[in-house]
């Protein structure tokens, strides 16, 4: 069944309606207004600064802590030092926890082509062929492996997602510097240069190939080849929008993970406590990870965002329920250049038939978000 121009889809919400009808001309999730793009700019300039943290993170992991079991210093990026080891139990340091959180949901949530890919024939003889290599002079692990099979490969694949964030992320954070730099030079004016920007940004690297490979014993094993075609936008891009953005995973402390209490919806599909749909107010608390990625971007907060910050009634002391609120403003904003990279036709298009389609995608997108914080913002 279709809907025609003449005939708008029902939205139960007038603001929804409005959303709408702004994206449909172009615009964004929210309001174009120049606090939001001073919010936007700023939040994405400190987001940019701690992804470039965590991307070398993850990728360290992948990489250098390949298959260790029991990888105590993988925070460390291979700089152990004392000084450094007592900062870190001191909690002078970037939360990366907050980055395996995120990792962890989209390996739960998973990324269609590339699971796929993880469950053929093919992967699994790339796995075997390295695992073999690693426990070759490790007795210990060659017996867990004979006499649990699973265990391995399992963990092997999880090391992909972390390829994969890392490779997702290591795009992301120039984008935002770069926004940031655009911004103080004055060539970035708006929530719609904001959004283009990304745009244009997902869209230059969207068939980027995720390439995934480790180095035991001198000898290089691909895990994830060239030829198995998986790529930026699809494969990366849009699984981490999906898992983080929207679905995520309940926060623990706040919710029942007791089956007998059916707090958490068993079907995978409902979730929403994504970016996009979380409460700010309960930032700060036990058992909230965005916490930790408030704190690490309040020491990168530029001094224009942190003045905005000083002028609310507590005047910054609430500065990382300030900074979340700021971050799904832009998250919004990182979606709708999602959305506009995904739908079916320009958005400059003059054929009706087009533009109805385009409708009828922006409609459906509302739609999924009119339970998030979407109508708070606007």
């Amino acid at each position: 069944m279709t809907a025609s121009l003449e005939t708008p889809l029902s939205l139960d919400e007038p603001i929804l309606a409005q959303v709408r009808d702004r994206l449909v001309a172009g615009g964004a999730l929210i309001p174009d207004t120049t606090e939001n793009l001073l919010e936007v700019v700023g939040v994405l300039q400190s987001y940019g600064h701690v992804l470039d943290a965590y991307w070398r993170n993850l990728s360290y992991v992948a990489d250098q802590q390949f298959l260790v079991l029991f990888p105590f210093f993988k925070y460390f990026n291979g700089d152990v030092t004392v000084a450094r080891v007592f900062k870190h139990f001191n909690h002078d340091r970037l939360n990366y926890e907050f980055a395996e959180y995120c990792m962890k949901c989209m390996f739960w949530h998973g990324s269609t082509e590339l699971d796929l890919y993880l469950d053929s024939a093919e992967f699994k003889s790339r796995c075997e062929k390295v695992i073999q290599a690693k426990v070759r002079a490790n007795h210990v692990m060659r017996g867990m492996h004979r006499l649990f099979p699973d265990f391995l490969p399992e963990q092997v694949r999880q090391l992909v997602y972390y390829s994969a964030l890392g490779q997702f992320w290591q795009v992301m954070s120039p984008m935002f510097l770069t926004l940031a730099d655009l911004y103080d030079q004055g060539k970035i004016g708006s929530i719609r240069a904001v959004v283009d920007h990304v745009r244009d940004g997902l869209v230059k690297a969207a068939n980027q190939p995720f390439i995934y490979r480790v180095k035991v014993d001198g000898q290089v094993y691909d895990l994830v080849p060239k030829s198995a075609k998986l790529t930026f936008l699809r494969d990366l891009a849009v699984p981490y929008v999906e898992a983080v953005f929207f679905r995520s995973l309940p926060f623990m402390g706040t919710v029942s993970y007791n089956a007998q209490a059916r707090q958490i919806s068993p079907d995978q599909a409902d979730f929403n406590y994504g970016a996009l749909y979380a409460d700010p107010l309960p930032i700060g608390g036990p058992g909230i990870p965005p916490t930790l990625l408030m704190q690490d971007m309040r020491h990168f907060v530029p001094p224009y965002l942190q003045e905005f910050y000083n002028q609310s009634l507590r005047q910054g002391n609430d500065v990382r329920v300030q900074l979340c609120l700021s971050f799904q403003k832009s998250m919004f904003c990182v979606t709708t250049a999602a959305m506009q990279g995904l739908a079916p036709y320009p958005l400059t298009t003059k054929q009706p038939k087009q533009q109805q389609a385009n409708y009828i995608y922006f409609t459906d997108w509302v739609k999924r978000l009119a339970d998030s914080q979407l109508v708070n913002l606007n």
